[in-house]
């Protein structure tokens, strides 16, 4: 289980652990407003592009949606983003392929704490 910060999560993010099955996602969003979340595949070479190599973190089953629209989500094979509301929610994601550690980014907006467990 590992648990974010805020601060870490603000700006540019912070490196995921290793993500292999399922996993739940839990946020804690302080403020009256809606916050955001984003999940983005690091990217690649000079350009910073994904490319053939560019691992598909971001494909697999989002399910078990607890105080988040699911309709919110926006999902491709290498982002997906959620607007995830005031107070407590989470959702379960099931990667197709284990995640390696560091090889995607993890981000949220306003005072936003994150918890994968």
């Amino acid at each position: 289980m590992a648990s974010y910060t805020a601060l870490q999560l603000q700006g540019a993010g912070t490196p995921t652990e290793v993500l292999s099955g399922a996993k739940t996602f839990t946020f804690s969003n302080p403020l009256s407003s809606s916050a955001y979340f984003t999940f983005e595949t690091t990217r690649t070479g000079s350009k910073q592009l994904y490319d053939d190599s560019s691992p598909k973190n971001a494909v697999g089953t989002y399910a078990s949606f607890t105080g988040i629209d699911s309709n919110t989500l926006i999902t491709s094979s290498y982002i997906s983003s959620v607007v995830v509301p005031s107070g407590a929610s989470s959702f379960v994601f099931t990667p197709t392929s284990t995640v390696a550690v560091s090889s995607s980014m993890l981000r949220t907006t306003g005072d936003t704490t994150l918890t994968i467990s």
